[in-house]
């Protein structure tokens, strides 16, 4: 039976409570519930990050983020027909109402479906030298350098695993044999994996030129450096909302400045800001790509991944981004390698 109190909310819930009805409630969606228990509107996690890119916080009320356009099936209907919806419209859950606009059952595309393992592929940048890094990486590829243990490689692989993904490439250069002899064809995770060699570096989206033909879904993308807590499935729900051809992921990130800064008009004096806080999105090293961009690669040159999305964006193609608020680190320099050690283990929620 639908048990309401997991996933109903009130308008004046916090878009950071929310987040934990929908992470925990089993549904990954949130219904917003008057005091005569009527729908009012439902949000999901893609509802809150668009919210957040368009100046919304954590602590804005849910019904400013809430979709009040939502779809809805009434009281009894058909399974069949319900699933059929779904499919159509891209949908992975839809609450059913009786004649009074009160929620009777939530229907859930997991349920209605047998649960598959993800078409989608994987792919982990792990060629990078880690100049930064050094002495670290003297003899060790960056990607392999262990937080809690673990290589961070090894931690991303497993957290694709879990969210269903079993086809990954690793793009590799420096010290590549340490990471072939660890992870081999994936055997040991009940996983596959091949390898985009590159005889010369070829930048941070150079190397997908190398994937096979086979490749026909998008496929994620993630900088063998970063770890995040953030939901990889969720990512994948957010680009087929967003009918795009590629999303990028971006990270908030404030800076203050340590002098006051003078404003001027001319040659006079404005005024002053005491230490102002700078606020902008910086690129988080997780994509998710269309196959259809892989033209765009000029053949056997080095490509940034920066150079490929504007490029994708000036031929037409859809390119979005997509906020990530839970934890992320890059483990680029050696104050956020000391910094990972510290907070991976934990848990830390930044």
């Amino acid at each position: 039976m639908f048990n309401e109190s997991l996933v109903s909310i009130n308008p004046s819930t916090s878009a950071l409570e929310a987040l934990r009805v929908i992470d925990f409630g089993g549904a990954q969606i949130a219904l917003i519930i008057d005091e005569q228990h009527k729908l009012l509107g439902t949000l999901t996690d893609g509802d809150i990050r668009r919210g957040l890119l368009y100046g919304e916080t954590l602590a804005s009320p849910v019904e400013r983020l809430m979709n009040r356009k939502f779809r809805y099936v009434r009281s009894g209907e058909d399974e069949a027909a319900v699933l059929a919806m779904m499919r159509r419209e891209k949908i992975c859950q839809i609450p059913a109402l009786d004649a009074e606009g009160r929620v009777i059952q939530l229907f859930l595309l997991q349920d209605l479906l047998t649960p598959v393992c993800l078409p989608n592929a994987v792919v982990i940048m792990a060629g990078g030298k880690g100049t930064r890094l050094r002495p670290h990486t003297e003899n060790c590829p960056k990607p392999m350098l262990p937080v809690d243990g673990k290589p961070m490689l090894e931690i991303l692989l497993e957290q694709c695993i879990s969210s269903g993904f079993s086809k990954f490439f690793l793009s590799v250069n420096y010290l590549r044999e340490q990471i072939i002899d660890h992870f081999g064809n994936g055997n040991a995770w009940g996983i596959s994996i091949d390898y985009l060699e590159e005889d010369e570096p070829l930048g941070t989206a150079g190397s997908l030129q190398l994937l096979p033909h086979s490749v026909q879904e998008p496929f994620l993308v993630m900088n063998g450096d970063v770890l995040t807590r953030f939901n990889l499935t969720q990512l994948l729900r957010f680009h087929v909302e967003q009918e795009a051809a590629c999303t990028l992921c971006v990270r908030d990130h404030t800076t203050t400045s340590p002098f006051g800064v003078v404003k001027t008009n001319g040659v006079e004096l404005a005024g002053f800001e005491e230490k102002p806080i700078s606020r902008q999105l910086v690129n988080a090293g997780v994509y998710v790509i269309d196959p259809r961009l892989l033209p765009l690669l000029p053949p056997h040159q080095s490509t940034d991944m920066p150079n490929l999305l504007m490029s994708a964006q000036q031929v037409g193609y859809r390119v979005v981004v997509c906020p990530i608020h839970e934890y992320w680190i890059d483990v680029g320099q050696p104050e956020t390698l000391r910094q990972a050690h510290k907070e991976w283990p934990a848990g830390v929620e930044s």
